[in-house]
């Protein structure tokens, strides 16, 4: 069974969109993931004015006026209180800013700033926005976020200000407070205004990315459980690394206890490592490889294979590229040797997000071995992600023609078909997929995977009992999979809003494996939709140190700055989002 499972809980539970198992066993989670969500649309523009934009100043400009209105309003001026004299100030530079002449609009609203009384404090906040909606307009960036300051401090929930803010930041490059106001807006605008949410997200990313890049670059290598590593290696099924021993490998000491000693074989690196992985001792797997590599043994491209892979599994894809490159490269090596090493190049080419090179590992690897049901397996997987279903579905066929025993493909194969008609909403296809997974389910009930898909499938379609029985079959084949208390808890919280209930499983989760970065992740997800920020942020940052590549982290940090944002918005202005 793979580590993760795709998920899409039903729209409005504010829970994580679809995570696919694909490459190492890391969820790959599309899109950033993080707060906001929206439907990208926009409207024609108005005259004047561009849909949701925030150009203009505050307040009408004065109407163009003869020789006899000018004498008339210079005499009303006189007898004027300083605050309608600041009005008119402030008018004048609306007229101004209209037409264009910006620094005639600076100095009106400068004169009605300086005639305006302190305690007209909204009046005053208004007269700072306008003279800082002219200087955006000369993209004075220091200037806008000196005069949206002064607003702010006048009118803490002025949107137009906070959000004007927000924008300068950005152009200045202070992204960290730039989320903040932006953050300020969307929870001021109930999330409804797709200009700010855009802006949220496209910092949150930008954050994401360069947190990601620096962290990962120094993060220190960490093995996952041995659960997870026996998941992956399950998905493989032509891998000659992942065999068990044969009986002419095997160490003397081992085959003197099996009354074989009369087969002795080298002395080996690679063959100690093959033996620490029977025994799950994944920590010394590495550096046996190296004395194999290092010696030039005849088991060279095998250990070269195994060190990448084990080197994929602790999140090094840059000590792995070598490795795997050199075996791609080794033409007399065996041919599933290098057709297994193209598929794991091109699962890390995926998780950096290199599609293009991705794909032509996996068309390499079906060119070179074109019998091997692995190639068309992961690569089917690949597909879903491109959101290519019928060239994904074509893969499993392939992989299934090639291996008919093959309960995973089977399963994922059913899942890509459901997943198809759903997004179609083609109800009948809908019905034909769910019926395949029965048909699944019913030939290899020893697959966990195919219950959790079904499971997946079944909460989609508002079946939450069967689903959680599903789940409970998966717990039962797979008692030490942490994943599936997670996507169990997830369920709980959609069918019965049993939040405790939810929270006690993935708990389980963290207990059954405390490196299970989707149990963290989740964690924190569900603690900033409660408002317990700290201890969400807490949760993302476990996850951060356990992810297996700088995408995933980036996503995990977005999260992490996302609820940051929120606590300092609840700090300065007293605003927070709806809660649980």
């Amino acid at each position: 069974m793979a580590a993760s499972k795709p998920v899409e809980p039903q729209s409005g539970t504010g829970l994580p969109r679809w995570q696919l198992a694909l490459l190492v066993g890391t969820p790959l989670v599309l899109g950033v993931g993080a707060v906001y969500l929206w439907n990208r649309r926009r409207t024609k523009e108005t005259r004047g004015k561009e849909s949701g934009e925030r150009k203009t100043p505050e307040g009408s400009a004065s109407p163009v006026q003869g020789q006899d209105g000018v004498a008339r309003a210079n005499r009303e001026q006189e007898n004027a209180s300083p605050l309608d004299r600041a009005q008119s100030a402030k008018n004048k530079g609306n007229k101004y800013f209209k037409a264009g002449k910006y620094e005639n609009a600076i100095q009106c609203y400068t004169e009605a700033i300086a005639l305006c009384p302190t305690d007209q404090k909204a009046d005053l906040a208004t007269f700072y926005q306008n003279r800082a909606a002219a200087y955006e307009q000369q993209m004075k960036w220091t200037e806008v976020v000196q005069d949206c300051c002064q607003a702010v401090e006048l009118n803490p929930r002025y949107v137009k200000a906070l959000f004007r803010r927000a924008k300068a930041l950005e152009k200045l490059d202070n992204k960290k407070e730039c989320l903040e106001d932006v953050t300020a807006v969307c929870i001021l605008e109930a999330f409804q205004n797709q200009q700010s949410m855009l802006l949220a997200d496209k910092v949150l990313k930008q954050l994401g990315k360069e947190k990601a890049k620096e962290k990962y670059k120094n993060r220190e290598p960490m093995m996952p459980s041995p659960q997870f590593i026996k998941s992956y290696f399950s998905s493989f099924t032509d891998d000659i690394i992942s065999q068990p021993l044969q009986k002419g490998e095997k160490k003397d000491e081992d085959k003197d206890k099996e009354g074989e000693a009369a087969e002795v074989t080298e002395s080996s690196g690679y063959l100690k490592a093959k033996q620490y992985m029977e025994e799950e001792n994944y920590d010394k797997i590495i550096s046996e490889c190296t004395k194999e590599i290092e010696s030039g043994g005849r088991y060279t491209a095998e250990a070269l294979l195994l060190r990448a892979t084990f080197y994929l599994l602790i999140g090094n894809a840059t000590a792995a590229q070598p490795d795997l490159d050199r075996v791609i490269n080794m033409q007399d090596a065996n041919v599933k040797l290098r057709a297994n090493a193209l598929i794991k190049r091109g699962s890390m080419y995926m998780q950096q997000q290199q599609p293009l090179l991705s794909t032509q590992d996996f068309n390499m690897a079906a060119d070179i071995d074109t019998r091997n049901p692995d190639v068309y397996h992961h690569r089917g997987q690949l597909k879903i992600l491109l959101d290519q279903v019928d060239e994904a579905v074509g893969d499993f066929d392939e992989c299934i023609l090639l291996r008919p025993d093959s309960a995973l493909a089977q399963a994922q194969k059913c899942f890509a078909l459901y997943r198809q008609a759903y997004t179609g909403n083609n109800p009948s296809q809908v019905q034909i997929a769910m019926d395949g997974f029965e048909d699944v389910i019913r030939r290899f009930p020893k697959c966990a995977e195919g219950y959790a898909l079904y499971a997946q499938a079944l909460t989609d379609q508002q079946q939450f009992g069967k689903a959680d029985e599903m789940y409970d079959k998966c717990i039962e084949l797979e008692p030490d999979n942490a994943t599936t208390y997670v996507h169990k808890g997830l369920l709980q919280l959609q069918w019965k809003q049993d939040l405790d209930l939810g929270l006690e499983l993935i708990s389980k989760a963290i207990e059954i494996d405390n490196k299970c970065d989707f149990a963290y992740e989740t964690m924190g997800t569900i603690e900033v939709q409660r408002g317990n920020l700290d201890k969400a942020i807490e949760m993302f940052n476990k996850a951060i140190n356990l992810a297996k590549s700088e995408m995933e982290m980036a996503h995990l940090y977005s999260l992490c700055d996302a609820a940051y944002a929120q606590t300092e918005v609840a700090r300065k202005y007293g605003l927070k989002p709806p809660t649980l």
